[in-house]
């Protein structure tokens, strides 16, 4: 298999700066373009900037109409913040500019390679905390870092996410004493771009893929968006996984899918699959793609990611991102998050989640609230306040260990 790169003898030690930051910056969510959605990645890609961004991404944003404007208008604002030095900002606005690219675009490579390439030189990251994961097909890239004194995290995200973007809560988590790995699965950042690898709901697969490579039996998992249904499906079937965090809780990726659509339109859809009408559903889907910018990205990313040629396998194939059937299985301590006005995911996820983890040693569900300014998706607004409710639950947890009599559970 080709693309794996040596893996030298280095501390995983994290480098200093910025380590902290994601934890002490203030919280804020802006209102930035009129487009929800577009507001949103708008805020996400803010969370990692520096405070130094926001004129910045506030007057980009401003001329923008649609995703040819907004992808157009942040790669002029990348190259700008890369010439004057600024590595971070610039990384993050080569993100936001990739993020409604399509696939085919030749635009894409360059404005990954960009995204990566200063993110790494940002954060300092070395040789020898990058990893290589070996795995049918190809590798799983990622990044290790501290040591495993209080335990070691494993992380990774969902549908649309690069593991480089979550390097500041990887480093905020190493610096509190845990060794944190953060890798792409299948279907996301290296893994789908450089290995052509799939998004795939049996995702015990990659996880036991990482736990062989690294060497661990005792981990807690930490997925993100969709990883958090990722999550949980990886921990029923892999038994070296002791601990659970879903951030966001995510149980039925289809019905999150269907609500970015009229009701008129998603009846429409859910009665076609039941049909088996993929001609007439596809019909369907094409029409809305031709008259919703979003639409057209969802599904045409969603072809990508899973590797299938039209909307009808799409929608299959994302019925298969449940929670329902594996739940039960989860037999370790879980940590539940989610945002009170998430508009990706109902609030009616987090109690079906809660209802099917039967045979759970714990569960602790957090809903993140608009005093707070984390009400949205993953807490965007306050991801500071989101890694410190999942620091104190790992502590508490700790403590409870410790407390627990020998020879007994606790």
């Amino acid at each position: 298999m080709k693309g794996a790169s040596p893996e030298p003898a280095l501390s995983h030690r994290p480098p200093a700066p910025l380590a902290a930051d994601v934890l002490d910056r203030p919280p804020g969510y802006h209102d930035l373009h009129p487009d929800v959605s577009m507001n949103f990645q708008l805020n996400r890609w803010l969370s990692w900037m520096t405070p130094q961004a926001l004129p910045d991404v506030a007057e980009t944003a401003a001329g923008v109409r649609g995703y040819a404007d907004f992808t157009a208008a942040f790669m002029e604002l990348a190259a700008r913040l890369q010439a004057e030095g600024r590595s971070l900002d610039a990384a993050l606005s080569y993100r936001a500019a990739d993020f409604f690219l399509l696939p085919d675009d030749e635009r894409r490579p360059r404005a990954r390679s960009r995204f990566v390439e200063l993110t790494r030189r940002a954060y300092g990251i070395r040789d020898g905390q990058r990893i290589a994961v070996p795995y049918p097909g190809g590798f799983l890239p990622g990044y290790r870092f501290g040591e495993p004194d209080r335990g070691s995290i494993v992380m990774f995200g969902g549908f649309d996410s690069y593991i480089e973007e979550f390097l500041p809560v990887m480093l905020a988590m190493a610096g509190h004493g845990y060794q944190v790995i953060g890798f792409d699965g299948p279907g996301q950042g290296g893994a789908l771009e450089d290995h052509h690898l799939h998004l795939t709901p049996d995702w015990h697969r990659p996880v036991g893929a990482v736990l062989d490579h690294v060497g661990l039996d005792h981990v807690t998992l930490l997925g993100i968006s969709l990883g958090g249904g990722l999550a949980v499906r990886a921990a029923a079937r892999e038994p070296r996984v002791d601990r659970v965090i879903c951030d966001d809780v995510l149980t039925d990726f289809l019905a999150a899918n269907l609500r970015q659509v009229p009701p008129a339109v998603r009846a429409a859809i859910r009665l076609l699959r039941i049909t088996r009408a993929g001609h007439l559903l596809d019909a369907v889907a094409a029409r809305r793609m031709r008259h919703d910018l979003l639409a057209e990205w969802g599904v045409t990313q969603g072809l990508h990611v899973l590797g299938v040629t039209t909307p009808h396998e799409y929608f299959e194939a994302i019925a298969r991102f449940t929670t329902a059937d594996v739940s039960s299985q989860v037999l370790g301590d879980v940590l539940l998050m989610a945002g009170a006005a998430d508009h990706y995911v109902t609030g009616s996820q987090l109690t079906d989640q809660i209802a099917g983890l039967r045979r759970a040693r714990s569960i602790t569900a957090r809903v993140f609230t608009h005093d707070e300014r984390a009400e949205n998706h993953c807490q965007v607004g306050n991801i500071g306040l989101s890694v410190r409710v999942m620091l104190d639950w790992l502590a508490g947890l700790d403590d409870r260990d410790r407390a627990a009599p020998p020879g007994h559970p606790a």
